[in-house]
């Protein structure tokens, strides 16, 4: 029964970094970029909802929906300003630019919003739900964690596959030059999808500070990192692939904080991830993208 406990909170994380592994995958797979700020944008959208909701006791849906809001401009602003720019530079030029508004968001955080930890409160007022006869009790965060992940990714898997600007998306992500003869509005397209991967970052924000309640400016760096490992995990620009990966990843982290070392756990993930990319080097849902030379 234990087991269980810790493998229902191990898919909780998993989803938190599921959802900030899609945002990662979308603007890769159709800007092919790694915009390495997005887990910086999870920071600021968990301000927004502490502002909001723990401060001045907003309704906590309207609290995430604000989070949303400002976090999607963000992300709009974050692409046209450092990224549009440089979309024909090297990649390792765009790399040091995402690495460089990392910081610069991360220290705007301390100059606004001080560096000392802010506790925050959990936008889930349920109680926690019993199972086996009450051996086993799951925070209500938990459960809605997971639910709320799941939606979200049937949802984007039915936008990108079933409406006309996830068709737009998948030719741009296919092909640039020839969708935007096509008559295919390129750059409002890469802001479409940052501007989706953002307002997701604000949901992962609020679901993982509800659960893990210390909210400082460096609060979104290692989830990021772990959410780009569930992408490459899965298979980057695949949705189901981050997904799968983020689950996966958040389940080897709680076993292995449970049964191995909470010191060890991040250096088990990183080495399960080297495996799986020497067996299958483009993820576990990844697949070869034959390139004409």
């Amino acid at each position: 029964m234990q087991f269980l406990g810790y493998l229902i909170s191990g898919i909780s994380l998993g989803s938190v970094y599921a959802l900030i592994a899609l945002g990662y995958t979308m603007v890769y797979g159709i800007a092919k970029m790694l915009n390495f700020a997005h887990g910086d944008v999870i920071m600021v959208g968990g301000y927004m909802v502490y502002f909001t909701f723990c401060s001045r006791g907003w309704h906590p849906l309207l609290a995430v929906l604000f989070a949303m809001a400002v976090c999607t401009l963000l992300g709009i602003t974050i692409e046209r300003v450092a990224y549009r720019p440089l979309r024909s530079a090297p990649s390792l030029a765009v790399l040091i630019t995402a690495i460089g508004v990392s910081f610069l968001l991360q220290n705007s955080a301390m100059l606004l919003w001080k560096s000392d930890p802010k506790s925050f409160t959990s936008i889930i007022s349920m109680d926690p739900i019993s199972i086996a006869g009450g051996k086993l009790s799951i925070p209500a965060e938990t459960i809605v964690t997971i639910v709320v992940s799941v939606i979200i990714m049937i949802v984007l898997l039915w936008f990108v596959n079933k409406t006309r600007i996830g068709h737009a998306m998948k030719a741009v992500s296919e092909d640039r030059g020839a969708a935007q003869l096509m008559g295919i509005n390129v750059n409002g397209i890469i802001s479409l999808t940052f501007a989706i991967g953002s307002s997701l970052a604000a949901v992962a924000g609020a679901l993982l500070l509800s659960s893990y309640p210390t909210l400082v400016p460096t609060t979104g760096a290692m989830p990021g990192i772990k959410a780009f490992v569930a992408a490459v995990f899965g298979g980057i620009g695949s949705i189901p692939g981050a997904f799968l990966g983020g689950v996966l990843l958040g389940v080897i982290e709680n076993l292995s904080k449970a049964y191995i070392s909470t010191q060890l756990s991040d250096a088990i993930v990183f080495l399960v991830l080297i495996i799986v990319l020497l067996v299958k080097p483009t993820g576990l849902l990844g697949k070869k993208i034959a390139v004409k030379v």
